[in-house]
């Protein structure tokens, strides 16, 4: 497997956009996935609808490693009434608490906490130092990458008498099944209820997940991500890298959030919104292109300043003399 540019003989790459037909020409590949509407016979093609997605499966083909259940490490701490499944993987330096569960098929790599009462759903993978604290549900197919913490406190205080007091935070997080958390986010638990993270999410690097949150199916978010307390997302919506939601806010299904941009309020369904605070994406632009002109229209604007103030003055001296 290789892309256009570096393969050569007995590797297979593909085309995923028309803007590499350059490449495809001259590719040293075997053998590529390509567009079924594109006419090329140079080198064997398997012609499919979506390349990028039949290469994915290919690298699943030539680069998964058969699955071949390891069992408890020896050094595996686990608490009393703790269920485990079968065929698993547990490595060394694992803390499992007390009233667990653990599904089958399940892979938990080493240095990683799993608390009282807590779920991990059938054919999960943990990586390396993740901590998933008490009571937490977590369901079939999911991924953690390492260093993530699920269930951490939520951010709760109350100001009394110029003292910050901690809110309990007696929720849990469940997350459904099919998603996938990158290496060090945090998804804290709720205060009463729970933080939700829906079936086929996918959340990428240091992404901040607070309190009583909800995420809704297939939702894409990048890196850097924060969506603070209580904020309700729903189905298919992307988040850019960097992009913030503040506390209480509704953002409705297939929305958009590009980078750097900050949703203050509630967003219906199917919009692209762009700025701080944000605005629908096509007002940004042309709001961005303005920006752009302000140095100019500035200097245009003091200069019509000036002549106003020379015309107002030949007006006052001309006043002057018919007044004389």
């Amino acid at each position: 497997m290789a892309a256009l540019k570096e393969a050569g003989h007995g590797e297979i790459s593909f085309l995923a956009h028309r803007r590499y037909l350059k490449d495809l020409d001259n590719t040293t590949a075997s053998a590529v996935v390509i567009p079924k509407d594109i006419p090329f016979d140079r080198l064997p093609a398997i012609k499919v609808e979506n390349p990028y997605f039949a290469f994915s499966q290919l690298l699943h083909i030539f680069h998964d490693i058969p699955y071949v259940a390891r069992g408890v490490d020896k050094s595996v701490i686990i608490g009393n009434n703790t269920q485990l499944g079968q065929d698993i993987s547990i490595y060394p330096y694992v803390y499992i608490g007390n009233h667990a569960i653990i599904g089958n098929n399940v892979t938990i790599y080493p240095f990683t906490f799993i608390g009282d009462h807590s779920i991990i759903g059938n054919n999960s993978v943990i990586y390396s130092n993740v901590t998933v604290r008490e009571k937490c549900s977590i369901g079939d197919r999911v991924i953690i990458h390492s260093g993530a913490v699920i269930g951490s406190d939520g951010f709760g205080y109350v100001t009394h008498n110029g003292t910050h007091h901690k809110i309990p935070q007696a929720g849990s997080v469940i997350i459904e099944d099919d998603v996938e958390i990158g290496a060090n986010t945090t998804i804290d638990r709720g205060t009463i209820g729970d933080t939700i993270i829906k079936k086929g999410t996918k959340i990428d690097n240091l992404i901040q997940v607070a309190h009583n949150v909800s995420i809704g199916e297939n939702c894409l978010f990048a890196a850097q991500v924060g969506i603070a307390g209580s904020s309700k997302i729903g189905n298919y919506v992307i988040i850019a890298g960097q992009a913030g939601v503040v506390d209480h806010v509704n953002i409705g299904n297939n929305v958009i959030i590009t980078a750097q941009s900050a949703a203050t309020k509630d967003i219906k369904d199917g919009e692209t919104i762009s700025g701080m605070p944000a605005m629908p994406h096509r007002g940004w632009l042309k709001s961005m292109a303005i920006f752009d002109s302000l140095p100019e229209m500035r200097k245009k604007l003091s200069d019509l300043s000036v002549r106003i103030d020379e015309i107002e003055g030949l007006i006052k001296s001309s006043k002057d003399k018919d007044t004389l």
